[in-house]
């Protein structure tokens, strides 16, 4: 791999763990607690999918 290929690899992986601390902060933020293993739940289906990870 070279040192581009490496940089863009390196960016969209600080950019989906951004968007992860984003979106779980949303969401979590006024929830009940009995309702926060359902939302963590969907948020990492949501980014494995992203990830293209079954």
């Amino acid at each position: 791999m070279d040192f581009w290929g490496a940089v863009v690899l390196l960016a969209g992986l600080v950019i989906l763990a951004t968007t992860a601390v984003i979106i779980t902060g949303l969401a979590l933020k006024d929830t009940a607690s009995k309702d926060r293993a359902g939302i963590l739940r969907a948020v990492a289906e949501l980014l494995r999918g992203l990830r293209g990870r079954p």
